[in-house]
């Protein structure tokens, strides 16, 4: 873990170096991430939209033939929750609680509006899954400790992932409560300088199995490595599309235009 926390910063102060990109390449760069953070995000979940047909319906409008209307909603909720994210990402604005539950009603504002942005009131469980939550009695209160934890939290990539499993861990929402946590961890990612990470779905089977052993047996360990992991891959691919997207040393010798 070490090792690859070590490559993290690399690639990170690499990153920075290489700041700032032409406004026009980067629109481009986070375009490109965000279309890619709404499919994997809704894919993990289920949502049957291909990456092509998301970024066909976020670009163009084109909805898909035989493929749910939750599905095409999730898809458009989620991407302008993402915009949304990166927006608060940008600024010096505080984040807690509220910021969890206005993420989560972005995210559904559409699909499912009678729960965006509220607090369940029943036993939520997976199916297949041993892990018991709180009881939505609690729920408020442990929200409440959750948003005044966060207010404070180090913007690390190690406090990021595992706030994203404390909100996972109390499950507050009906639906929702994955998607929320990623763009939360994710929000905390690029406040810090760092690329936000999106959780594949070829991932699927080890992010739920080491989300599970968290809560069972009290172990992060598995997570973190996960998580680090993608955030390494992920910075090298931002890092190898910042270099595609600088100039050239002809373009770099061009003197501005007038």
């Amino acid at each position: 873990m070490q090792q690859l926390k070590r490559s993290i910063e690399k690639k990170k102060a690499e990153l920075d170096r290489l700041r700032p990109l032409r406004p026009d390449a980067l629109r481009n760069l986070v375009h490109y991430y965000d279309v890619e953070l709404t499919y994997t995000s809704n894919a993990i979940e289920g949502n049957t939209l291909t990456h092509r047909e998301t970024a066909e319906l976020i670009e163009h409008g084109i909805t898909v033939g035989g493929k749910p209307l939750r599905d095409h909603l999730e898809a458009e909720d989620h991407y302008q929750a993402v915009r949304w994210m990166r927006e608060l990402a940008s600024r010096d604005t505080p984040f807690g609680e509220t910021t969890v539950t206005e993420l989560h009603r972005r995210i559904v504002a559409r699909s499912k509006p009678e729960i965006a942005g509220f607090y369940s009131d029943h036993t939520r469980r997976i199916a297949g899954s041993a892990v018991v939550f709180p009881n939505p009695r609690k729920i408020p209160e442990l929200m409440d400790a959750f948003g005044r934890g966060l207010e404070t939290a180090p913007l690390s990539p190690a406090s990021a992932f595992e706030t994203h499993f404390r909100l996972t861990a109390i499950h507050p929402f009906s639906d929702g409560n994955g998607r929320t946590a990623r763009l939360l961890m994710n929000l905390m990612l690029l406040r810090g300088g760092y690329a936000p990470v999106a959780v594949r779905p070829e991932d699927r089977a080890r992010y739920l199995d080491a989300l599970e052993q968290a809560s069972l047996v009290d172990d992060l360990v598995p997570f973190q490595t996960l998580m680090h992991e993608r955030l390494d891959a992920t910075l090298e691919a931002y890092l190898n599309a910042f270099r595609d997207a600088l100039p050239g040393p002809s373009e770099r010798d061009r003197p501005p235009a007038s």
